[in-house]
Parts: structure tokens; C-alpha cells; sequence
């Protein structure tokens, strides 16, 4: 049985939750917020078209900008408010509701491997608790072969970033970079902040 998501938790703790994190990210916008640092890194690491897997897209934020830049783009994520979201600002794009240590895109008829996925948004800290191996192997089945995952979190959070590097490990994948910003800062013992590109090892 698929276990309970954190975030899922916060939700049923507040049935209001989802919709604040909408209007959040909708009035930094309009306050004119620098919204696409993560789709700014992503694209600067991809040829023009490439296949991008948004993991825990939320409203479709990142997505959305790779998508305007782009690349040929899906997202996924496991409430299904915050998919309505992406889907009325960005109809174009396939959205789907799912759990990423459940991801099976080929069952949804999408059978090409992703030249990248991103997971930007604290979505590794938002995991049911132990299950981040089982989401990142799930991201691993999807990846052409020389595709690579780039993940950001923040400290913290309840999943500290030796565990999850040892997790990514545990499945195959390796660090090729890390970094404490998505305008790549450098990583340190200090950090309080993770941007990991992965890739198989």
C-alpha cells in the first residue's frame, strides 16, 4: 500500500494548503519575482527540444518556462490540486496526478525516456518518509542513457543530504555536480541548500 506523502499530511492537516501555495507563487509573480532560476539552469544543460520530466511539478511552474523555452516537457505530481493548476495555465502540456515512488509514464502512454528530470521545490523532502530510494530509481527507469536528474532541497527539512546521497547511491545513481543554488554556488559542509545533478552510475 502506497504510503502517505508529507505533503499529502500538511493537505489533510490543512485542506487549504494547496491553494495558498498557488496564490503564493501567482502574487510573487505578479510582484515580478525571479521565478525561472531552476528552468535557467535546466536549459543551459540541454540541447533546444529536448524531452524534460518535471518531478513534482506543482502548478507547472518550472515546466511551464522550459515548455515557453522550448523543450518538450511533462510533469508530474501527486496533488491532484496543484496538476489542475498547471493544467489551466499551461493546457498544452501532459500533467499527471501520481506518486513518484509509483511513476509509470509508460502505462500512461508516454514510452520516451526523459533527456533530464528535474525535481526542484523541496519534492525529496515532501516524500513519504524512506521512500526516496523507490522515487529515485522510479526517475532512473526513466531516463535515456546518458539523461541525468537534477535535484534541489533544502536542509533541514527532515532528509538530511548525506542520506541522500547514500539513497542515490543505493540505486544506481552517481553525483556529478553539486551545489548550494540554482545559480550554481559551491557546495559545502555549510550549505544549506542542494542542487545535485545525477546521473547512472
Amino acid at each position: 500500500m502506497r504510503k502517505e506523502t508529507l505533503w499529502e499530511a500538511k493537505k489533510r492537516q490543512n485542506p487549504e494548503h494547496s491553494a495558498w501555495y498557488i496564490e503564493r507563487f501567482e502574487k510573487m509573480r505578479q510582484d515580478g519575482a525571479d521565478l525561472a532560476g531552476e528552468a535557467r539552469l535546466v536549459d543551459a544543460m540541454l540541447p533546444r527540444g529536448a524531452r524534460i520530466l518535471d518531478a513534482g511539478c506543482g502548478p507547472g511552474r518550472v515546466g511551464g518556462e522550459l515548455a515557453r523555452r522550448g523543450h518538450d516537457v511533462v510533469g508530474v505530481d501527486v496533488d491532484p490540486e496543484l496538476i489542475a493548476a498547471a493544467q489551466k495555465d499551461f493546457p498544452d502540456l501532459p500533467w499527471f496526478t501520481m506518486d513518484l515512488t509509483e511513476l509509470d509514464l509508460p502505462a500512461q502512454g508516454i514510452t520516451e525516456p526523459f533527456d533530464l528530470i528535474v525535481s526542484a521545490g523541496n519534492v525529496m523532502a515532501f516524500l513519504a518518509p524512506g521512500t526516496a530510494p523507490d522515487a529515485l530509481a522510479r526517475m532512473a527507469a526513466h531516463l535515456a542513457p546518458n539523461g541525468r536528474i537534477v535535484v534541489g532541497f533544502g536542509a533541514g527539512r527532515g532528509y538530511d543530504f548525506g542520506t541522500f546521497f547514500e539513497d542515490a547511491s543505493s540505486v544506481g545513481l552517481t553525483v556529478q555536480q553539486k551545489f548550494s543554488t540554482w545559480d550554481l554556488r559551491p557546495f559545502d559542509v555549510e550549505s544549506d541548500f542542494l542542487v545535485a545533478v545525477l546521473g547512472r552510475r
